[in-house]
C-alpha cells in the first residue's frame, strides 16, 4: 500500500465562514476535518439525492452517541467527529423544514446552514455536562439557519432592528389575535399594533405567504419515503419555536458568562450544585470547603442575587421567567 499521505479537507457545507455567521471559533481549535474517502455528501447535488445519501448513514443509539462523543472530546479525533456529523444530518433536515416558509429560494441553502451549525455544536459540545448531543446540536443548527435567512432576505437586513425582530415573530399571532376578536387585520391595523411601518408587514405577509417545498414529493423515484417524514412531530409554531430558542439560546450565553466571573466556592455552586443533573448537597460542599453546611448555604443565596441582578441587567423581562436554578438539594 502507497504511504502517500492521505489530502485532508474540512467537511464542506458551502456555506458563510463562521466569522460570517458571528460564531466565536477558539484561535487553538478548528472544526473537525475528515479524508476525502469519507467526505460528506455534497450539498450542491439535487435535494433528492442528498436526502437519499444521507439516508445511508447509521443512526447512534443513545449509549453510542454519548461514547463517541466523550472519545472526541478527549482526543479530538477526526474520525469521531465524522461519526457524529454523519449520523445526525438528518436532524439537519428535520430542523430546515421548520423553515422553510420563511425561504423560497433553494432549499440546500438552509441544509448548508444547518450542516455547519452542527459542525460548530460537535467542536463545542461537553459530553460531561449530561445533555443529550443531537439536543444540543438542535440550538446551534437553528441559530445558523436562522442568521442566514435574516441576514439574506430581500427585507432590510431583518433582525438588524427591534422592530424587525417584533414582525417577524410576532405578524401571524397579531393576525390571529385580532381575528379571534372580531376584526379583519388590515396592514395598517397590524403596523400600528406592532409598531413598524405598513410597508414592512405587506412585505412580510408576502413572504410568508410564498409557496413552501412539497412535503408529499418522494425523495427519489423508487423511495416510498417523502420530504413530509422528516419533519418533526406537530407541535408549537415555528415563530413561538423561533422567539423561544432565542430566549435560551440567549439566557444559556448569559449562564456561561456570568460563570466565567465567578471563584472558587461560588464557581463550585453554580457549576457543580444549581447547574448540574445531579447537584451535590450543601454538606458534600462544605466538606470539601471545610465550612459548615449553613455557610454554603449563605453562599448560595447571595450567588442567587448577584445571578438576578445580572440577568435583569442584560435580558429584557428576566423577571418572567421562573429562575430554575433553585432546585438543588439540601
Amino acid at each position: 500500500m502507497s504511504k502517500k499521505k492521505k489530502k485532508k479537507e474540512e467537511v464542506s457545507t458551502g456555506a458563510p465562514s463562521l466569522e460570517e455567521t458571528g460564531a466565536e471559533p477558539s484561535a487553538e481549535e478548528t472544526l473537525p476535518v475528515v479524508s476525502s474517502e469519507d467526505r460528506l455528501p455534497s450539498a450542491v447535488d439535487p435535494l433528492q439525492r442528498y436526502l437519499a445519501e444521507i439516508s445511508k448513514f447509521p443512526l447512534l443509539s443513545r449509549e453510542e452517541e454519548e461514547r463517541i462523543a466523550k472519545e472526541y472530546y478527549e482526543t479530538r479525533d477526526p474520525r469521531l467527529a465524522y461519526k457524529l456529523v454523519t449520523s445526525n444530518l438528518r436532524l439537519v433536515v428535520k430542523i430546515a423544514l421548520e423553515f422553510q416558509q420563511f425561504w423560497t429560494r433553494n432549499f440546500l441553502d438552509l441544509i448548508q446552514e444547518g450542516n455547519l451549525g452542527l459542525l460548530q455544536a460537535v467542536r463545542k459540545f461537553d459530553p460531561y455536562r449530561g445533555v443529550k448531543f443531537s439536543y444540543y446540536a438542535s440550538f446551534w443548527i437553528r441559530a445558523y439557519i436562522l442568521k442566514y435567512i435574516m441576514d439574506n432576505w430581500r427585507l432590510v437586513k431583518i433582525g438588524t432592528t427591534q422592530a424587525q425582530r417584533k414582525l417577524f415573530y410576532n405578524l401571524r399571532k397579531e393576525k390571529e389575535r385580532l381575528e379571534a376578536l372580531g376584526f379583519k387585520p388590515t396592514p395598517k391595523m397590524l403596523a400600528e399594533r406592532l409598531q413598524v411601518r405598513e410597508k414592512d408587514v405587506i412585505e412580510m405577509e408576502q413572504r410568508l405567504s410564498a409557496s413552501d417545498v412539497s412535503l408529499e414529493a418522494p425523495l427519489k423515484e423508487d423511495s416510498e419515503d417523502a420530504f413530509k417524514d422528516f419533519l418533526r412531530a406537530p407541535g408549537p409554531s415555528v415563530e413561538d419555536q423561533i422567539a423561544r430558542e432565542e430566549v435560551l439560546s440567549r439566557f444559556s450565553q448569559l449562564l456561561h458568562e456570568f460563570g466565567k466571573t465567578l471563584q472558587d466556592k461560588e464557581r463550585v455552586i453554580f457549576y457543580e450544585r444549581l447547574l448540574a443533573e445531579n447537584p451535590l448537597t450543601l454538606q458534600e460542599i462544605g466538606k470539601r470547603f471545610g465550612i459548615s453546611r449553613e455557610r454554603v448555604r449563605q453562599i448560595e443565596e447571595r450567588l442567587l442575587r448577584k445571578l438576578r441582578k445580572y440577568l435583569e441587567e442584560r435580558l429584557p423581562d428576566a423577571h418572567n421567567y421562573p429562575l430554575a436554578l433553585e432546585g438543588a438539594t439540601a
